[in-house]
């Protein structure tokens, strides 16, 4: 057996769509696999149509993702209506076209995606190759490199390894051999001082008040943990705030809340042992917005319209602990 599946039949297909008076864009939600995907997709049409370039739907502001964009050279771009028209054909990487109310506007002729199908919302695309065994899409765009006989360069090969690294969480969710190998057939060409240097780039330095906030509003109850931040700027911050208060001793979820513009958002994440975050969103605030996701992370957003009167963090504790929720006392040295 090969070192990866044959995609001769796959291939094909997919290479039928190039004309070369076709102006081509590539469009995703970006994190580090779409990134990636998107750049690897695009090494693969390079030269064999008119123009070729990428665009996200969502303002990228976390700084890993910034660091890799500037550091791997990824060329991407804000979708907007003036920029779609100036194209001729489309293609999705690591989402499906209901994934995000933008990319229903627009009729893709490849659908490249991990993510499982769901039944009431069929792909339709010329071409459409949908792995949900996959722990990640940039192990399907290897797979195309591979079979396509193009050796990655150092910075797409590194971008690659990062987008599996993310999406498995480091080979600690989901993912198949084939995504292991994947990671070892590129680490045979990528960076991994840039690699290393990506993966730290986690915190801006103006996140550090939060921290100082987090710290001094932190709730505990049983085995969850809970902070209510008020308003932000960017939810970012509670995604990286309830990644790292998972890592406490005696914590096995985590909760942490915010309010941007005029939504109140809530950040799950567990230990995967005792509880599915995605169902407990679901089942805690379903009801007043939309909630759900994995068993190890999920997330929920509610317009403040919908809670009332009541104050955000009021209505948030009476749904997760509606008794015996406690401060945890942080020792302070004078």
């Amino acid at each position: 057996m090969g070192y990866f599946r044959s995609l001769e039949a796959k291939l094909e297909v997919l290479s039928g769509l190039w004309r070369k008076s076709d102006r081509w864009l590539i469009m995703m939600n970006a994190d580090p696999d779409a990134l990636a995907s998107a750049q690897a997709l695009r090494r693969i049409m390079a030269r064999k149509v008119a123009a070729v370039d990428c665009a996200q739907v969502n303002e990228i502001s976390r700084p890993d993702n910034l660091t890799m964009i500037k550091s791997l050279r990824i060329p991407t771009q804000r979708l907007t209506p003036n920029l779609a028209v100036q194209y001729d054909r489309f293609a999705l990487v690591d989402s499906q076209p209901h994934h995000h109310p933008a990319f229903r506007e627009h009729a893709f002729s490849v659908v490249i995606d991990h993510h499982p199908l769901v039944p009431d919302n069929p792909v339709e695309a010329e071409f459409k190759d949908i792995q949900p065994g996959y722990g990640a899409t940039s192990t399907m765009l290897t797979e195309y490199l591979y079979n396509l006989k193009i050796r990655p360069g150092e910075l797409l090969a590194t971008a690659l390894l990062y987008g599996i690294k993310t999406d498995t969480q480091s080979f600690e969710r989901q993912f198949s051999d084939i995504d292991v190998r994947a990671f070892r057939y590129l680490s045979k060409f990528g960076n991994h001082n840039l690699l290393r240097k990506i993966t730290r780039s986690e915190f801006r330095l103006d996140w550090l008040k939060y921290f100082s906030l987090a710290f001094r509003k932190l709730r505990v109850s049983g085995h969850c943990l809970h902070v209510f931040m008020g308003r932000l700027d960017s939810p970012d911050i509670l995604v990286i705030l309830g990644d790292f208060f998972l890592r406490l001793y005696g914590i096995s979820w985590t909760v942490t809340c915010g309010i941007c513009d005029s939504t109140l958002i809530l950040i799950f994440r567990g230990d995967g042992l005792h509880r599915d975050m995605g169902k407990l969103a679901a089942k805690l605030f379903g009801d007043v917005g939309s909630a759900g996701g994995h068993a190890t992370m999920a997330r929920a957003e509610i317009p403040l319209e919908n809670i009332g009167d009541q104050e955000p963090e009021d209505f948030i504790l009476h749904r997760l602990c509606p008794s015996k929720v406690r401060p945890l006392a942080v020792p302070v040295q004078s």
